[in-house]
């Protein structure tokens, strides 16, 4: 059989019948919005030539979509795995509005799409991280907290104004503390990509500051407890890399207090494990973990 196309479909494929496997595969992409390949094999596991090609079914099939925003990058680097987000027989069987998810999908913007890629790869990285540890991580549609999905609301920050706050990503992680009693602390994901400044002359402009200052008036006034039930959170930040990393640092420092909320960290951790102390702290020029795992938790270091 002749090689089938990377990003156009074929209609003379023969059928396929959907495994348990497939239903797998298509309830963690509509978890992550998008994933590549090697991270569906790093969370599903088995033969990666095989999982690849039950992805090539799948797709030319219309059960999952090839964004053709990654067009550019896959072409010009092929190293990179391709990207799957849902087409529209996976939003009939998840019973979501099946035709907004394969035109959604299938047409989605380059920025938007780099960004969303940011998403996953720091939640996979993440679930990795905490299957190796043992500790168990709650995402948004498990942590019950009885909001509309996106998770968003709005806060008034020191100068009057009322701010929207939509994380990239809600979560909790729960795990056993050096005493044995169960913790459960809760994180909001910023991914960034450095395409928004970090501070401009008036917070009416969009800055990072101004998403600091939304998080820090949501802990002072309370307002995950009020509104969403959670006793307390952090908020955790990936951008492009250290030169970045300091900026934020830089505009952290100016608030007035809640500097502890907040942990960053450049792209290069992902390649690491996300629960160690490789997150700086807006607090301290200190480098902070996500959890205060038990000795016999901790990664050995020889």
């Amino acid at each position: 059989m002749s090689r089938l196309p990377r990003f156009q479909r074929v209609t003379t494929v023969a059928p396929i019948q959907l495994t348990e496997r497939d239903h797998q595969i298509i309830r963690i992409i509509h978890r992550h919005r998008f994933l590549r390949s090697h991270q569906i094999v790093a969370l599903i596991g088995g033969s990666a030539q095989n999982l690849s090609r039950r992805l090539q079914w799948l797709f030319h099939h219309g059960y999952l979509e090839r964004p053709r925003a990654q067009l550019q990058y896959y072409e010009c680097s092929g190293s990179q795995t391709i990207a799957y987000g849902l087409g529209n027989k996976s939003g009939s069987l998840l019973q979501l509005n099946p035709a907004a998810w394969g035109e959604k999908n299938r047409g989605i913007g380059q920025i938007y799409f780099a960004h969303a890629l940011l998403v996953s790869e720091v939640m996979v990285s993440l679930e990795l991280a905490c299957r190796q540890h043992g500790i168990r991580l709650l995402p948004e549609d498990e942590l019950n907290l009885h909001v509309e999905a996106p998770l968003h609301w709005r806060v008034k920050i020191r100068d009057g104004s009322k701010l929207g706050v939509i994380p990239d990503r809600v979560f909790a992680l729960e795990y056993a503390d050096q005493h044995g009693s169960t913790q459960r602390i809760y994180y909001f994901l910023e991914a960034d990509r450095g395409t928004m400044p970090v501070v401009r002359e008036k917070l009416s402009q969009t800055s990072f500051y101004r998403k600091l200052l939304a998080y820090e008036a949501t802990w002072s006034n309370k307002v995950h407890q009020r509104h969403l039930g959670i006793p307390r959170f952090r908020v955790v930040t990936v951008t492009t890399g250290a030169a970045r990393v300091k900026s934020l640092l830089d505009a952290c420092s100016r608030l007035q207090r809640g500097h502890g909320l907040f942990l960053f960290a450049d792209e290069s951790v992902l390649q690491r494990d996300l629960l160690a102390a490789v997150w700086q702290c807006g607090k301290a020029a200190v480098m902070s973990s996500l959890v205060d795992l038990p000795d016999s938790a901790k990664p050995h270091v020889s």
